[in-house]
């Protein structure tokens, strides 16, 4: 990385960049921070106004600037009043800073008129390694003797060199075009704006939590803001500062490429290697993705016991599953009687079911260890019904609603109660969570139900804590910040007690339909983004789209897509298509025939074998020449290390196509090594190509069926 401070007037050199964090130097009339890597590089003015602003962005290589010096660089209001680049702001301090492979400055800057003069704002950037992606956060620092509040924030707002007629915007996780102004939502981590005409394009990526999240393209001219949702959006960001206080906001990022038709190959590849390596993901972090796992949901629901879960245990280790997830309905509450009571009812105070495990759940979990599975458990992370004890005991620690009553966030359906992460119940679940992960050695958990808003509730006002009396939030604006924030935490504390767990935490905790972002997988390792239990080759297609949908943006891994079923008579299709993402089948085991068993063991086998020799579950990339999965058309994916190019696996599609045959080309090889091409689960050798004509020439692949699939292993031969 470099840095360089300059001044405009001649008489100035390079000695004085040398007291850059002095007073003398933090007031001239126009000054500029420049920070580069080997391939993009930033230019942030301060101007003889004291205003602050991105005068370049550019590619080294390129002289295409992609933004220009009317920027407001940031924006936010304090207690309503708009605050900006634009004010006046004395520059008081330039720092290095590095957090883990990310190296660059923080800028701190002092207001220096009336409406910002209590304010000290902290600015940093970061740059990674020959990657054309910078990201940034703010830093509000509270210098009043008054609690001030902070809404409507930019973390980061630039002017665009081109304007709405020629930009192609890529919303939805990236996967969907639209024309014009555009304001993205929950579904959107990141953003591209591609200019047709120059051939160019920006990624914005948005690191704030689940229904916060908040990027407009071209609603103010030819600028774009990324940051949270505003003061009139249907979910508002507020933050209260006290006297002497500060808060951080989410990072963002903004990434450019250029001489492209259309961002592809940026997502594939730069984007790819950025969100795999600094986007701070748990995925990348844990020492073990597991390569199979079963989880008891489909078909069992909450109809289990213990015998039923030492027969289904005893199977599934057979036919190879690596974890073993016991979900709802292993507990009772008190307060609960009824035994036809809903698994959903029956949350809140976690009592161990000794109607259904007489003899508790360590035995079970014993036995599940002693097949050589992990075991795992399922848990909601705020439901109570008002008859348990908890809830007896403790109401102030529970939700209210507009009108001041305790209310259910999930859904109508159900009678529990929906308890807040701002009160003393964080305290309460925290150590029946930890508990159960530390008696039963836990390696994964999954963590379930809204806790914020819900999937399945549209009146955006029943949502978030309207309470006023809850220690960690001061209102209803402030809640939806706090109850993400303080769900983090939890996930951060229960790593800190078993580094390896699994969190897998629910798209309906994330808050709306298959929702999953940035901010969700930097504390958990996935999430359980659907219920698809359609027959196949139905299922898997939904499958696969949905994976295909989230993967140009978020780690393939980190997609836990339930529930197809081992006991389809297509199975096989299922554990093809789930290669694509992680790896999760359920169903009924206890009945499947040897051969059958015998044939998933294979699968199982193959899997973990891909897993231990190309990590191929911390990769994945689009199949060039195979889009979106489609009825009547080929899909596809690769999942290929691209750090070693050791190889890896590829996973090609048809769905209901009348063509039976098509090629298959690979990218991201060494051009000049051989790979064998081999076919899944048994090994059988294609064939023998280099990299240079894997890219170039393929293989081809045949299908005859309406709807199947085929994986392949790419091995390189040293």
């Amino acid at each position: 990385m470099s840095f360089n401070f300059k001044s405009i007037f001649p008489f100035l050199n390079l000695s004085f960049a040398i007291l850059i964090g002095t007073e003398a130097l933090a007031q001239p009339k126009e000054n500029q921070v420049q920070i580069s890597n080997s391939v993009i590089q930033r230019n942030i003015n301060f101007s003889a106004e004291k205003s602050i602003c991105t005068s370049s962005l550019k590619l080294l290589a390129s002289e295409h600037e992609f933004t220009n010096a009317t920027s407001d660089e940031f924006y936010f209001t304090v207690n309503e009043v708009p605050v900006s680049g634009k004010n006046g702001w004395e520059l008081k301090d330039v720092t290095d800073v590095e957090i883990d492979l990310g190296s660059g400055k923080i800028i701190t800057l002092q207001g220096a008129e009336d409406l910002n003069k209590t304010i000290q704002l902290k600015i940093t950037y970061l740059l990674y390694p020959d990657l054309p992606i910078i990201r940034k956060r703010l830093e509000i620092i509270n210098l009043s003797k008054t609690e001030i509040n902070i809404e409507n924030v930019a973390i980061e707002r630039l002017a665009l060199n081109y304007g709405t007629t020629h930009s192609w915007i890529y919303k939805n996780y990236a996967r969907q075009k639209h024309l014009g102004p555009y304001t993205g939502d929950w579904d959107d981590p990141l953003v591209v704006v591609h200019d047709i005409e120059t051939s160019v394009g920006l990624a914005l990526g948005n690191e704030s939590p689940g229904v916060l999240k908040r990027t407009d393209v071209f609603t103010s001219g030819n600028q774009f803001d990324i940051g949270l949702s505003h003061d009139d959006d249907d979910y508002p960001f507020r933050k209260w500062i006290k006297p002497g206080e500060s808060w951080t906001s989410p990072f963002t990022f903004v990434g450019v490429y250029e001489n492209a038709n259309d961002p592809t190959a940026f997502l594939n590849q730069e984007l790819n290697e950025f969100v795999r390596k600094h986007i701070d993901s748990r995925i990348s972090k844990i020492n073990h993705i597991p390569a199979f796992v079963y989880n008891t949901w489909r078909p069992f629901q909450n109809n289990i016991n213990d015998s039923i879960v030492y027969s289904t245990a005893t199977k599934a280790a057979q036919c190879g599953y690596e974890e073993f997830v016991i979900d709802a309905g292993w507990y009772t509450t008190y307060g609960i009687s009824d035994e036809h009571t809903s698994w959903a009812d029956r949350c809140g105070d976690w009592i161990i079911d000794s109607t259904k495990f007489e003899y508790g759940l360590k035995p079970v979990f014993d036995s599940i260890s002693s097949l050589g599975m992990k075991p795992g458990l399922w848990i909601s992370l705020t439901s109570a019904h008002p008859n348990s004890l908890i809830f007896r005991q403790h109401p102030e620690y529970f939700v209210k609603d507009k009108n001041g009553d305790y209310t259910n966030l999930h859904s109508p359906g159900h009678a529990i109660s929906t308890a807040c992460f701002g009160t003393g119940w964080y305290d309460y679940i925290k150590g029946v969570i930890s508990g159960y992960v530390k008696d039963y050695d836990l390696k994964y958990v999954k963590l379930d139900l809204s806790i914020v808003t819900s999937a399945y509730i549209d009146d955006p006002t029943h949502s978030g804590c309207y309470a006023e009396d809850h220690p960690h939030h001061k209102d209803w604006q402030e809640s939806f910040w706090v109850l993400y924030e303080r769900c983090f935490k939890l996930f951060d504390e229960l790593h800190a007690i078993e580094p390896d767990i699994f969190i897998d935490c629910t798209f309906e905790t994330a808050g709306k339909l298959q929702l999953i972002d940035y901010a969700l997988i930097q504390r958990a390792e996935g999430d359980w983004l659907s219920n698809i239990e359609h027959p196949e080759p139905l299922g898997s297609f939904r499958a696969r789209n949905l994976a295909w949908w989230k993967s140009a943006v978020i780690p393939a891994s980190s997609l836990a897509i339930g529930n197809l079923s081992l006991n389809d008579s297509l199975y096989e299709l299922s554990i093809k298509s789930m290669a694509g993402s992680l790896p999760l089948l359920l169903g009924n085991p206890i009945d499947f025939e040897d051969g059958k068993v015998d044939r998933i063991h294979q699968w199982a086998t193959w899997l973990k074998d891909m897993q231990s020799t190309y990590d191929f579950l911390s990769y994945r990339q689009d199949l060039p020449g195979f889009g979106e999965p489609t009825e009547g058309q080929w899909d596809g994916f690769v999942r290929i290390n691209t750090d070693t190019k050791s190889g890896g696996i590829i996973g090609v599609f048809k769905q209901e196509s009348h063509e039976d045959k098509r090629v298959v080309k690979v990218n991201d090889l060494e051009k000049d090594k051989q790979y064998e091409i081999l076919k899944a689960p048994m090994g059988e050798l294609i064939g023998t190509m280099s990299g240079e004509d894997l890219s170039q020439e393929g293989f081809e692949v045949e299908i005859k069926k309406s709807s199947d699939g085929e994986l392949f292993e790419l091995r390189l031969i040293d």
